[in-house]
């Protein structure tokens, strides 16, 4: 499975990159921000709302430490999909949150 860390990631969005994140907290966890223009699909919804995501589109998983979203990326990857963990999670993360 592919991986980034926290830090990549801040830098693919200080760049203006291209890129689709996929936070699967549960709602509570996201309510204390999460990052810029990610999608939330709590992980026990993944299975039922994958067909909303582009196989075409490379997504990167969020969560609070990477555990939850390295499952959802496992997920996904056996479904098809282009898939990266961040590694570390938002227990991790400095950079701008909304």
């Amino acid at each position: 499975m592919k991986q980034l860390s926290v830090k990549e990631v801040e830098n693919l969005l200080k760049e203006k990159q291209p890129i689709n994140i996929i936070d699967v907290r549960e709602v509570d966890e996201v309510a204390t921000g999460k990052i810029p223009g990610a999608i939330h699909i709590p992980l026990g919804l993944l299975e039922f709302r994958m067909q909303e995501l582009d196989k075409a589109k490379e997504y990167i998983m969020v969560c609070r430490s990477g555990g939850r979203s390295a499952s959802a990326a496992q997920l996904l990857d056996y479904h098809g999909y282009k898939v990266i963990n961040m590694t570390g999670g938002m227990m991790l993360w400095e950079g701008p949150t909304e």
